[in-house]
């Protein structure tokens, strides 16, 4: 059940209770785009999916930032929000990682033990 991308555009759809939420989602899945993620920027459009990844530095980072860890089926294990220069631990089962704007992932109904999906990649 495991994805593989590319680099590129899609949307992020977080599956709520009510209502779906779609969000601009940008795809690193190279080793570049995915070291760059989000150094030296100052803000993101929507959100930033790493794959394959477990786990994220801040260092270098101008903002904090939300990251949720998701397994292989797309669930999201757990979300947590990141100051600059911080190390996040990796996550055993994660194997992609969403980054956005600290604060506003909870606003999109990204929960742990809720379900996103990827479209148009």
């Amino acid at each position: 059940m495991g994805q593989r991308w590319r680099d590129g555009w899609g949307t992020l759809v977080v599956h709520g209770e009510a209502v779906d939420v779609d969000v601009p989602l940008e795809i690193a899945a190279s080793y570049r785009a995915r070291s760059k993620g989000l150094l030296g920027r100052d803000s993101v459009e929507g959100a930033l999916l790493l794959s394959p990844a477990s786990g994220v530095h801040t260092f270098g980072m101008r903002m904090a930032i939300d990251v949720a860890y998701l397994d292989r089926g797309m669930r999201v294990i757990a979300v947590r929000t990141m100051k600059p220069g911080r190390l996040g631990l990796p996550r055993v089962r994660a194997r992609y990682v969403v980054e956005a704007e600290a604060g506003v992932m909870a606003g999109w109904g990204v929960r742990a033990g809720g379900r996103v999906e990827i479209r148009g990649a």
